[in-house]
């Protein structure tokens, strides 16, 4: 990813944050401002989903050509370690976006209620 780009700590973090804010009251968040998290955390994993797909696809060329490199045992261990990294963060930030989304829903049916 860029390296201007947020890390998965600060969106998660962010998302968090949302979350613990109160569902109602003087100090609870606007549907406006969950639903901006919520698209930032959605482009965000996307290009997590994006990034894991890159390294699915290295390490499928590297283990195709692990006769021709005398590395190729170190660069596959290397892939399958970030996979599995890129697959537990999509798989935290998804959770919290199901959370966040819960939240959004909440706040449409009491505007509705209302």
């Amino acid at each position: 990813m860029p390296p201007d780009y947020p890390s998965d700590a600060m969106i998660d973090d962010a998302i968090r944050s949302l979350l613990r804010a109160p569902p109602c009251g003087a100090n609870a968040l606007s549907l406006n401002e969950i639903e901006d998290r919520l698209t930032a955390g959605y482009a965000h994993a996307l290009a997590l989903d994006a990034e894991r797909r890159r390294l699915e696809r290295r390490l499928a060329e590297t283990a195709a050509n692990m006769g021709n490199r005398v590395s190729a045992d170190a660069d596959v261990a290397d892939l399958g370690r970030r996979i599995t990294v890129a697959d537990g963060d999509l798989a935290e930030l998804r959770g919290l976006l199901s959370s966040l989304r819960a939240r959004a829903d909440e706040l449409r049916t009491r505007a509705d209620a209302a």
